[in-house]
């Protein structure tokens, strides 16, 4: 061996060297536990059993630390994903508060103007457009619009899914068509997103 050391390695060969002496001088072979048994008036014969069982003991020991560092791993990573979960739905949760409605009216399938008074007799396709603000870009949105009559009951409900939002003000509406068996009177469309209303409008069905 033409190795060259450097003093550090020196020292810290030195200092292994002793180690290993130490623990060879601690160790005790089976002779000396015989007679060391002997000394304490135990039988010597059962050593080899003793042996067999300090094993076993050493073995389970070292398997209950395997399984406490795995049951430990795997609630860290319950834990985890619990955290990340609760922090994605709140972030998702904070996304979707911030959304309002910016503009709202009812028109006919033209787009034009903002409709207040409607004839039950032209049997007209209505729609609901509602301009969004603050969409989360990149999400699509889960809406609905309740119709509701003049006695307050709800006589058409839309549920739809937008397309995926391009921009944080972004276009979309709900439709219900008021035909000659609709009632007179003031009726209201609202739009929700998730449960939460965003916005409403009234309008008169004559």
């Amino acid at each position: 061996m033409n190795q060259r050391l450097t003093q550090e390695q020196l020292n810290q060969i030195i200092a292994e060297v002793q180690g290993l002496q130490l623990r060879q001088e601690a160790e005790l072979n089976q002779q000396q536990v015989r007679e060391i048994l002997q000394d304490l008036h135990l039988p010597p014969e059962l050593l080899d059993e003793a042996l067999i069982q300090v094993q076993r003991k050493q073995a389970l020991e070292v398997q209950q630390r395997r399984n406490k560092l795995i049951a430990f791993g795997v609630a860290a990573t319950i834990i985890i994903g619990i955290g990340l979960t609760v922090f994605f739905n709140k972030q998702q949760s904070s996304l979707l508060a911030n959304i309002s409605a910016q503009q709202d009216r009812i028109t006919l399938e033209s787009n034009n103007g903002n409709l207040k008074n409607i004839s039950r007799q032209t049997n007209s396709e209505l729609f609901y457009r509602v301009t969004l603000k603050d969409a989360p870009i990149g999400k699509k949105l889960n809406l609905s619009c309740n119709w509701i009559d003049p006695s307050g009951q709800i006589v058409k409900q839309n549920n739809y899914q937008t397309r995926e939002v391009k921009t944080s003000v972004w276009d979309t509406f709900c439709r219900y068509t008021i035909n000659p068996t609709a009632n007179v009177g003031n009726w209201k469309v609202e739009m929700f997103l998730d449960n939460r209303k965003i916005s409403e409008e009234s309008f008169v069905v004559q």
